[in-house]
């Protein structure tokens, strides 16, 4: 809660090294402002972001590779070597080396 009254707890340990207490202060609240949709449309475009810049990673340092290949090694990154092979086994075609 944000107004005259309102108690400001600080974080005992920053959430971030490169920013500053009141900065991070500010940040938090406005977190705490946002509705329950908003901190869900934000938390699904971050994990997009993510996503879409392992995917580029991955097709850069496979630029050989089909877009099915790329897929698979972006399962790899995500979901772990052992799930990702459970789920697709046609991975243990692929030169992890």
């Amino acid at each position: 809660m944000t107004g005259p009254g309102a108690t400001i707890v600080r974080m005992a340990t920053p959430l971030s090294r490169d920013t500053s207490p009141d900065v991070e202060q500010r940040q938090i609240e406005a977190w705490r402002e946002m509705s329950v949709a908003e901190k869900a449309a934000l938390i699904t475009g971050l994990s997009a972001a993510a996503r879409a810049m392992a995917l580029a990673g991955i097709r850069h340092r496979f630029p050989a590779a089909s877009p099915r290949e790329h897929f698979l090694r972006l399962a790899i990154v995500t979901l772990g070597l052992e799930l990702a092979r459970s789920a697709y086994p046609e991975i243990t075609r692929l030169d992890l080396d």
